[in-house]
């Protein structure tokens, strides 16, 4: 499910592109964030394929060098441990991913060296010959393989960011992302796991919904009360000289601290200190965290800032 910190990331991109777009609809923009988070969401599916594109190719070389003129001894009796891997074969029978791949009309039989790539890189890597080798045939051992598939082979792969980026800008930095939650999907499924196992949601709940809507809405239509905060705390810097973006963290953190009750204020300054480190400078996420301190301290001198709810004990 797309956590919270990839919906502010969102959040922070589809906001950096309202501010540049001559287009001031509120609503355009927020169509365009939640089909950003869509198309995330597609690849994450289209990840789940990857893997099994990969142990298809490998079937099918196994076929080829049976049907050699002069096959050797280890083409005629290959090892068939990979192209029966039982977390693969789950994944490949799963119906909630053949819908959704076959109603957004996801394949990747345009990249056929891609998959000989991945594949050729993993015939090559330790950890598959380990696999290959060893008597462990359990389901546990299977799935073992798939997530070091994804994370040692999948997640360095820059062929895979070069198509990604030929066919959607809006997979750029998701890969990430996609493989942390295709780890999570993997630890769900046992052997006994039925064709009907529910994948991830889009969102965690209907609560993580809105909390996107509202999040983008309120950093807007709150624009210059948040700007004047801005502006006050940071009294000694030159606000033109300020990089845009930082200017937008800020804006966004300060939106949780004043309009997001069941928030903590130390997760909302973690995240966007978390943040920073991915979009600013060092020097600028030092201002970000002095600004945003100074400016949490005086709202809630002021009592501008009300917390409530679950989680919130000992928030001050």
């Amino acid at each position: 499910m797309i956590s919270r910190r990839i919906i502010r990331i969102k959040v922070l991109q589809i906001l950096y592109a309202y501010y540049s777009s001559p287009d001031e609809s509120i609503n355009n923009h927020e169509k365009e964030l939640f089909f950003c988070i869509r198309k995330s969401y597609d690849l994450y599916h289209y990840l789940l394929l990857l893997v099994i594109d990969i142990a298809d190719y490998a079937e099918k070389r196994i076929d080829i060098n049976l049907a050699k003129h002069r096959p050797t001894k280890e083409d005629l009796n290959p090892n068939t441990k990979f192209i029966q891997n039982k977390m693969i074969e789950v994944l490949r029978n799963n119906k909630s991913l053949n819908l959704y791949l076959n109603q957004k009309k996801m394949s990747w039989v345009n990249h056929p060296e891609l998959i000989k790539e991945l594949y050729t890189r993993l015939t090559e890597s330790d950890y598959y010959k380990e696999y290959m080798a060893n008597g462990d045939n359990s389901f546990a051992n299977d799935r073992k393989l798939v997530d070091k598939i994804f994370n040692k082979l999948i997640l360095y792969c820059e062929e895979l960011y070069q198509v990604l980026e030929e066919q959607s800008i809006y997979w750029n930095d998701d890969v990430e992302f996609n493989i942390s939650m295709i780890t999570k999907t993997l630890k769900r499924f046992q052997e006994s796991s039925k064709a009907e196992q529910a994948l991830l949601p889009m969102f965690k709940d209907e609560e993580d919904r809105l909390f996107t809507q509202d999040l983008f809405r309120k950093a807007i239509v709150n624009h210059k009360e948040i700007r004047d905060l801005i502006d006050l705390h940071s009294r000694n810097w030159d606000i033109e000289r300020i990089a845009f973006v930082d200017i937008l963290i800020m804006q966004l953190a300060l939106s949780e601290f004043l309009y997001f009750p069941s928030i903590p204020t130390k997760v909302t300054l973690n995240e966007y200190i978390e943040l920073s480190k991915y979009y600013s400078t060092e020097k600028s996420r030092n201002f970000i965290n002095g600004i945003l301190d100074k400016a949490l301290r005086n709202l809630k001198e002021e009592g501008k800032v009300s917390k409530a709810g679950r989680g919130l004990i000992g928030e001050e």
